[in-house]
């Protein structure tokens, strides 16, 4: 039992270090990335005087939650918005440019900002995937909640990418669409996007619009502060377009990992003592180390087993294979549907990645070498992903999380190991890292984590 205390405090120290300690340094706080969902009377905004108003939030649900900020107006049609957006080519722009109504409209604020209390609420439950916009289309109308006019991605739905929701304008008359962009990546715990921010998105979505030949960066892009900073990164700060403009989005985002893997040739006699250590290290480093350090070297290099080896390439490929395996089915396999994907890929981490570890695992003979390389290989595993999906921050409880799954797998392999198993085959570190295991995971689906 002691032992078993010793090697769980020696995991929770590891995971913490390796993910916990550099992502809490970097990471937003939970009140930096929760939105708030309290209820609030919206503010609402009309776009260069148009009698039409959008609320300057989404809302998950039909009720006043400040969730995602709209932070990119367009001032034009949807339908020659949309393909402009979805081809990258002019397409009927010229048309657009025709309906602006003269030099005046330039001339007058653009945007227009007013405080009411909105009528007619019809509640009711949203889907997960859909973000609710409240219009009011003017005087003598009563304001509602719509859906999404269009979405738009660009990027691997399985990896990275930039994601937009479009809100039109209720009246042809006023021609504006609202848009929320994003970033976000795909969570193969969770099994769905997790938003990392929206600043990314508006930043690539006015880039994209500045660098088109037949915009004017000074007369057609402007930001306008809408006060609706708060949620993830937004600062409040909206990006108005006019409909003059075009915006144009690359066809995608690649992905590119390198990998080096370094091989050498060692001969071993059963025992390493301290003149090997002294005789294979360089002498910048060798003229540093005394005695005791060349026999503390020689003992661990005498514990490293060929077991060790393959658990950590095996975790790696395992945990690193679903993103790129993920990614794979996505551009090759057009027959699967997202849904059929995940429930291939998936069972690969929750069933794949213990089973392989504790397999392993029982050919090794000490319980912390297995349980810390187990744990060390899967911190190393989930910082590779983030590098390869542009994750630059983690909110605390994606930190809190990934440290529990990081410990249940090093018990898994430290109750695995032939000490442990020597005199009980099941055992407490077992049990333990079973049951945190499985607790965790279900709980990351259910959304608790």
């Amino acid at each position: 039992m002691r032992r078993s205390i010793v090697i769980a405090v020696a995991l929770l120290a590891l995971s913490v270090v390796f993910v916990g300690s550099l992502s809490l340094l970097f990471s937003p706080s939970t009140t930096e990335v929760e939105a708030d969902d309290s209820d609030v009377s919206p503010r609402l905004t009309s776009v260069n005087g148009s009698e039409s108003k959008f609320w300057r939030f989404l809302s998950p649900e039909q009720r006043f939650q400040q969730r995602s900020p709209i932070n990119v107006i367009v001032r034009g049609d949807s339908d020659d918005v949309l393909p402009v957006m979805t081809d990258g080519h002019a397409g009927d722009w010229g048309e657009i440019e025709g309906t602006t109504g003269g030099d005046d409209a330039e001339n007058e604020t653009v945007l227009e900002e007013r405080a009411g209390h909105a009528a007619g609420l019809e509640w009711g439950e949203a889907d997960g995937a859909t973000r609710y916009a409240w219009i009011d289309p003017g005087p003598d109308e009563r304001g509602y909640w719509t859906d999404e006019t269009a979405q738009l991605e660009n990027g691997d739905y399985y990896g990275y990418r930039y994601h937009i929701r479009l809100y039109e304008s209720p009246n042809d008359a006023d021609q504006w669409i609202a848009m929320q962009g994003h970033s976000e990546h795909f969570d193969w715990f969770t099994l769905r996007h997790r938003v990392d921010g929206s600043e990314a998105a508006q930043s690539k979505i006015e880039s994209d619009f500045m660098d088109h030949p037949q915009v004017d960066t000074e007369q057609d892009i402007q930001r306008v502060y809408l006060a609706n900073d708060g949620p993830s990164d937004a600062d409040g700060w909206a990006t108005v377009v006019d409909f003059t403009g075009m915006i144009v989005l690359p066809a995608g985002v690649g992905l590119v990992a390198r990998r080096r893997v370094a091989a050498t040739d060692t001969e071993i006699d059963g025992s390493t003592g301290a003149d090997y250590v002294s005789e294979h290290t360089p002498d910048a480093i060798d003229d540093h180390l005394t005695d005791v350090d060349r026999r503390r070297i020689a003992a661990a290099y005498d514990r490293l087993e060929a077991g060790h080896i393959i658990l950590v390439f095996t975790i790696l490929a395992l945990f690193l294979g679903v993103r790129m395996g993920g990614l794979f089915l996505e551009r090759r396999v057009g027959l699967l549907t997202p849904h059929m994907i995940a429930a291939v890929l998936y069972p690969v981490i929750a069933v794949g990645i213990p089973v392989a570890t504790v397999l392993i695992a029982r050919t090794l003979e000490r319980r912390l070498d297995a349980a810390l390389v187990a744990a060390g290989s899967l911190a190393l595993a989930i910082w590779i992903d983030y590098g390869l999906v542009g994750v630059e921050s983690l909110p605390i409880d994606v930190v809190f999380q990934r440290v529990l799954v990081i410990i249940a797998l090093g018990l898994l392999a430290g109750g695995a190991a032939r000490r442990a198993t020597r005199d009980l085959r099941h055992n407490d570190m077992l049990l333990v890292g079973s049951v945190l295991w499985v607790v965790v995971l279900s709980g990351t689906l259910l959304g608790y984590f």
